[in-house]
């Protein structure tokens, strides 16, 4: 039900935006999140948003770089990335998750998409 978009080739320095867009019917309620996977590692955090869009978080390694909003009217979450570095390179997902009060988990989410390859290379 999470469909992203966005995803591509990059060199170094460049800038992507990510896009998410969810079920009309849910959207506005949930929190959302996007993580990240690099081939042959394990999925990791990388920024949440909460369900007003007036809190978020970042994991330490995009902070500053990277920055994540959402348009409820489109049921869409976006996530900026600027200044691109090799490390970036992976399969990027969203997810949502229901929380209470106007939050940005890192942890407790239950529905994700099917992911998008970013990929940062000369």
């Amino acid at each position: 039900q999470l469909v992203e978009s966005g995803g591509g080739l990059v060199q170094p320095g460049g800038s992507l935006r990510l896009s998410c867009s969810a079920p009309q019917s849910t959207f506005s309620s949930y929190a959302m999140g996007w993580f990240r996977q690099p081939e042959g590692k394990g999925r990791e955090f990388v920024s949440a948003i909460s369900w007003s869009g007036d809190n978020s978080r970042y994991a330490d390694s995009v902070q500053s770089r990277f920055t994540v909003s959402r348009d409820n009217t489109k049921n869409t979450v976006y996530l900026q990335m600027n200044s691109l570095k090799a490390e970036d390179t992976a399969v990027y997902y969203c997810a949502a998750a229901m929380v209470g009060g106007d939050n940005a988990p890192e942890y407790g989410y239950h529905y994700w998409g099917q992911g998008t390859q970013v990929t940062v290379s000369p």
